[in-house]
């Protein structure tokens, strides 16, 4: 396959045959081994079963971002969500995001007869690049934002605690309150080795937070076994995956990369056009960081591994001189197929 003068070869691995994650992660005790799509599918159940028969696990949630990645996921986790009336699919609805994956997450729980939980951040997304939030603990407790202006990639910390893990730890306050130490959440994500180099060193199949369990059951499965899975169980696919490679659950734009506005606006110009007025809104407010997706001058990047937020798959530190998106999407195997007839990206 020819895009924009570089050819793309890729070579899948026929059924059956195994596969393995190319070096050891930091979190893992040995080199995960050779396996087949079968064997991959059977250390994910152990993978689960571990987990559960370690904690006194009261709910299980299997989180659904809309990418492709976690539509899978799902699929496989769907006989552990009907053990418990608080067993439930979870979606953060983050606010800016594409609506199209939200649609595709319902229409997802829905076709598979699963209950969804649609959570939202207590602080909007808005709010926060707008320095309406002010902090509420701490030594700048009602008296400063904690935030204003568009993130680069050090304000990725902020949003990912603001818009996501504080649906998260509500959510889990739900269903167990206090009880931390007698009562677990387990939350079931996609997360892999083989996705960054930022989830190379920090995935772990099973890691405890206070009263969740997080377990990635998939964390071992590389990109082959993943393709595998999907072309034999035929599974619902989502479009913005599909275009923008990246599920969009979340365009908070800390990591953007150049012309990811663009690109976003091609497919889906309802998206764009939310985030264009924003600009505007920062702008007319004086706020300096008034451009969505560009680090903000004099903003310090952020200590390599440093970076919050487990969930992020898409949101790695970019290297330095990395401003290709294609070049980008090649390395990380995502390029299907051809960008729309005389699309550059």
């Amino acid at each position: 396959m020819k895009i924009m003068g570089r050819r793309i070869f890729t070579a899948e691995l026929l059924p059956g045959m195994p596969d393995t994650i190319g070096r050891k992660p930091a979190k893992a005790e040995h080199a995960p081994p050779a396996r087949t799509l079968d064997e991959a599918i059977t250390r994910s159940h152990d993978i689960i079963a571990e987990a559960l028969d370690r904690y006194p696990i009261v709910a299980r949630h299997a989180l659904l971002s809309g990418g492709n990645d976690s539509t899978l996921m799902l699929h496989l986790v769907q006989p552990y969500l009907d053990s418990s009336e608080h067993d439930a699919v979870v979606h953060v609805n983050t606010g800016i995001g594409v609506e199209e994956t939200r649609q595709h997450v319902r229409d997802v729980t829905r076709a598979w007869n699963l209950p969804l939980r649609e959570l939202h951040p207590r602080d909007s997304y808005d709010d926060l690049v707008l320095g309406q939030v002010i902090a509420r603990s701490g030594k700048n407790a009602g008296i400063r934002p904690v935030w204003k202006g568009f993130p680069g990639p050090a304000g990725h910390g902020v949003m990912y605690r603001r818009l996501k893990d504080e649906p998260l730890q509500r959510n889990r306050a739900q269903v167990i309150g206090t009880q931390g130490r007698t009562r677990k959440v387990l939350y079931l994500a996609g997360m892999r080795w083989g996705e960054s180099q930022r989830r190379m060193r920090n995935a772990a199949e099973i890691d405890q937070e206070g009263g969740i369990v997080w377990c990635s059951p998939l964390v071992h499965w590389t990109n082959a076994q993943m393709a595998e899975y999907r072309r034999t169980r035929l599974l619902p696919q989502n479009e913005v995956s599909a275009h923008l490679h990246m599920s969009g659950e979340c365009l908070c734009g800390a990591f953007a990369k150049p012309g990811e506005l663009d690109e976003i606006e091609f497919f889906y110009p309802r998206t764009a056009y939310r985030i264009r007025s924003l600009e505007q809104r920062v702008k007319a407010a004086g706020i300096p960081a008034c451009k969505w997706g560009q680090k903000p001058v004099g903003q310090c990047a952020p200590k390599p591994g440093s970076i919050a937020g487990r969930l992020c798959s898409s949101c790695p530190a970019p290297l330095q001189g990395q401003t290709d998106l294609m070049d980008i999407w090649a390395q990380q195997g995502l390029l299907t197929q051809p960008l729309p007839q005389g699309r550059a990206a």
